[in-house]
């Protein structure tokens, strides 16, 4: 089996040469010698006067760019990747902005403790010390080889990477120092599972920017819950009219799932494998844009039945 960090190496090398990303360190005012997070964008993503999509994966292992690790082992990139989301993204006109909650430490060696040899065994003779250390040595040699984890024989301290040390806090971060500073018109976010509750997080914390700013959301089989966060009921009627969650069943894809949460309506992606809900999901989320979109443009458009004078002029301020 690939190693962890061998498969997220390659993923972030596919973000930057196949799909041309760049990288944005996190915090943007890092200093040299702070643990550091980054998330990845497309060209001109923030400049994008249209659409921007903002893709969020799910808690664990996964790293940027990337939905299930056991897909891109057993089965392939493309459903195991972010990677087809980006690439149609950017080919309808999106920019894109890929979140990388899961990255919120960094991981040091401990300084070893120097420690005082006690009293008694200092008056033991020097031989049978060094037989009781032989021992133990051999002890912890086997222990560790027994569960094939030598590495735990190094302990280690997580230090938290400032405003990303969870992924709710990602999430929020980010939307504060990148996407509400963006130029779309329209943004659209993809959160899978653990993604969605960040999404509903955010929205808690930021309802008026994202109720302003965002034209749809795909959810897919989010765990999040509305009543364990306490979202309000203005969140959840915006919910209902924005937001569709793809979640795992036996039904065709996009059948309707009925749900006791008061949230947003719930379809089958067309899969019982939590896994692979985003990637069988994929057509009909686009398809989802594309017709949140196109309700949001019909919504704004100025009423011309009237061609007279004071009606244009009308128009042209409603405009």
């Amino acid at each position: 089996m690939p190693s962890m960090k061998i498969i997220t190496q390659y993923v972030y090398e596919l973000l930057e040469k196949e799909c041309n990303m760049t990288k944005e360190i996190l915090p943007v005012d890092a200093l040299l010698e702070e643990p550091k997070s980054f998330i990845f964008l497309s060209k001109e993503a923030l400049n994008n006067p249209d659409k921007l999509l903002v893709l969020i994966q799910g808690s664990g292992v996964v790293r940027a760019g990337q939905w299930a690790r056991r897909l891109i082992i057993n089965e392939d990139l493309d459903s195991g990747t972010q990677i087809p989301f980006i690439r149609r993204a950017v080919e309808e006109g999106y920019g894109v902005i890929v979140l990388n909650p899961n990255e919120n430490f960094i991981e040091v060696e401990k300084p070893k403790k120097q420690t005082q040899p006690s009293p008694d065994s200092s008056d033991e003779p020097a031989e049978k010390r060094e037989r009781k250390d032989e021992k133990e040595t051999k002890k912890r040699r086997d222990f560790y080889e027994k569960y094939r984890n030598p590495q735990k024989e190094k302990e280690t301290e997580q230090i938290p990477i400032r405003e990303n040390s969870s992924p709710d806090e990602h999430a929020i971060y980010v939307w504060d120092n990148f996407i509400a500073k963006s130029a779309a018109r329209n943004i659209f976010f993809v959160a899978h599972s653990y993604g969605g509750q960040s999404f509903v997080e955010l929205m808690i914390q930021r309802e008026v920017e994202v109720k302003n700013r965002v034209c749809a959301v795909a959810l897919t089989d989010s765990v999040h819950n509305v009543w364990h966060q306490e979202a309000g009921k203005s969140i959840l009627e915006w919910m209902q009219e924005h937001c569709c969650n793809w979640v795992s069943s036996a039904e065709p894809l996009d059948t309707p799932v009925e749900t006791m949460l008061p949230d947003c309506p719930r379809v089958s992606a067309g899969t019982e494998r939590h896994e692979l809900t985003s990637w069988k999901s994929f057509h009909s989320i686009f398809k989802f844009f594309s017709a949140a979109l196109e309700a949001q443009s019909s919504d704004a458009k100025p009423t011309t039945t009237v061609t007279t004078r004071s009606s244009n002029r009308i128009k042209h301020e409603e405009i």
